[in-house]
């Protein structure tokens, strides 16, 4: 979700979080619960309430349990600040770090452009095009980085049809369908691996800390890649042949465009060269790390000491060395989305505490005393309510605060977290209703080719195949790859 403009939420909820937090500090707890519980919850519905106003900033918001649970004395000050420095954070911060060499090298450009080129002339063929390579992308840069890198292209295509001064159905479908083509791949592209979005890597972090089960780069890939296939799949087919065909028979001039921004581009540069080794070398490195552990008798290689070892290298790999340029400086890293690392720590460590007062395991109980429910109705049910919370609020603080309940559930129901977890997981990142849902969406929107009661329409059908498409992965891949 974007940052909401209107002040009046954000004062709202700058004094009912820590208002209601005392609240329940003052109120005795009933007698099922523990009062450590009890201020766990205060401490949760604050954050909570800050979170969907953004009242303060989300990371700052994340920030809150290392002062809380001290003076509250839930945890003291290790116990509180170590999911700060979780592995998995430093695995989102080298993919954040590989991602920024791309981009500062125009790197992602280059494959964009040849990408698209392999699509030709085709109307329909140019959006698939623009959606496999914005979702190709999305799996190993940010979807707000990649979105903002296509748009500017996909507004060269457009001007070819001078939108603004025709009343042909037709090629409005076209640049519609091209927008909402980019914002919905960015955000399913960025489902296919662990570091493409930030709820996967809070999904994989609680499956480490509540679970004891380290889930690696490439077993998430096994289901991650074939989910993302088919979900862009579907949703190529119903924007482009059910809800807005366009029947635009060609767009000859689209490839001289493509062309000339290659040429723009230049040669194949060192720098470039170098990024692509190094990148290429991190992304086999984690798809085969169990083999190369076998290979060299070891236990050592793990996602994490890969990704930082692909890190330095952006850093450490020379240029020019006489001029002492190297493919990335520090000063660059001043684009690196440190918030959701600080959002990341604060969300395990308020699972954490969910999880040592047994908060979790009360909420798991709750549902299970309902009887015997069936797990299909659990992953339709929790899926669509993730999935439909995520259109109005942040899918990274909704991911923090919502997984680790139905890690409980799945613990208290005795079934495989994976089977409830990981669909939710993927439901967070499937927003594709509201310009404020995601920053992709947010960004195709303002380019002034979509209607809000389109992007609705568009989004509304795609949440609900996307809930049959998780309760099917639930039911089919996850057993046979868990």
């Amino acid at each position: 979700m974007t940052t909401p403009d209107f002040k009046g939420a954000r004062i709202f909820g700058l004094i009912t979080g820590p208002l209601l937090f005392f609240i329940i500090l003052v109120l005795d707890p009933q007698i099922w619960i523990a009062p450590q519980a009890w201020t766990v919850i205060g401490i949760a519905l604050w954050m909570i309430i800050w979170w969907i106003t953004e009242a303060a900033p989300i990371p700052v918001t994340a920030l809150l349990p290392i002062v809380l649970f001290q003076i509250t004395g839930v945890f003291n000050s290790n116990q509180a600040t170590a999911p700060y420095a979780n592995p998995i954070i430093f695995l989102f911060m080298a993919g954040f770090i590989l991602g920024l060499g791309m981009e500062k090298h125009n790197l992602h450009k280059r494959i964009a452009l040849n990408l698209i080129k392999l699509t030709g002339t085709n109307p329909n063929g140019i959006i698939l095009g623009f959606m496999l390579t914005t979702a190709f992308l999305s799996m190993w840069i940010s979807n707000t980085a990649t979105t903002v890198m296509m748009l500017p292209i996909a507004l060269s295509i457009t001007s070819l049809l001078n939108i603004d001064n025709t009343d042909d159905v037709g090629k409005k479908r076209f640049a519609l369908v091209l927008m909402l083509g980019i914002a919905y791949a960015a955000n399913i592209g960025g489902t296919a691996t662990i570091i493409g979005t930030p709820p996967n890597v809070a999904w994989v972090g609680f499956m480490s800390e509540m679970m004891d089960y380290e889930v690696s780069f490439a077993q998430y890939l096994k289901v991650g890649l074939p989910t993302c296939f088919v979900m862009l799949a579907v949703t190529y087919l119903l924007l482009t042949r059910v809800l807005f065909p366009s029947k635009i028979k060609s767009l000859s001039d689209s490839a001289e465009i493509i062309n000339d921004q290659l040429i723009a581009l230049g040669p194949f540069k060192r720098p470039e060269k170098l990024v692509t080794v190094i990148f290429v070398s991190t992304a086999l490195a984690w798809i085969f790390r169990n083999s190369l552990n076998s290979l060299f008798n070891t236990t050592l290689l793990n996602d994490t000491l890969i990704g930082m070892i692909g890190a330095i290298f952006m850093f450490a790999t020379p240029v020019h060395l006489k001029k002492g340029e190297f493919l990335l400086d520090w000063e660059y890293t001043k684009k690196l989305p440190w918030g959701i690392l600080l959002l990341f720590g604060g969300g395990l460590t308020l699972a954490k505490a969910m999880e040592s007062t047994e908060i979790v395991q009360i909420v798991g109980e709750s549902i299970a005393g309902l009887g015997d429910v069936n797990r299909l109705v659990l992953v339709l049910g929790l899926s669509t309510f993730m999935l439909f919370m995520t259109e109005i609020m942040s899918n990274v603080a909704l991911a923090v605060i919502f997984v680790p309940v139905v890690l409980g559930i799945s613990v208290t129901l005795n079934l495989n977290p994976m089977y409830l977890s990981l669909p939710v997981t993927l439901a967070a990142s499937y927003a594709f209703m509201m310009p404020i849902s995601t920053p992709p969406n947010a960004i195709v929107f303002s380019s002034g080719m979509i209607q809000m009661k389109d992007m609705i329409r568009a989004g509304f059908i795609l949440n609900l195949v996307a809930i049959v498409l998780l309760a099917i992965l639930s039911e089919t891949l996850i057993p046979l790859v868990y």
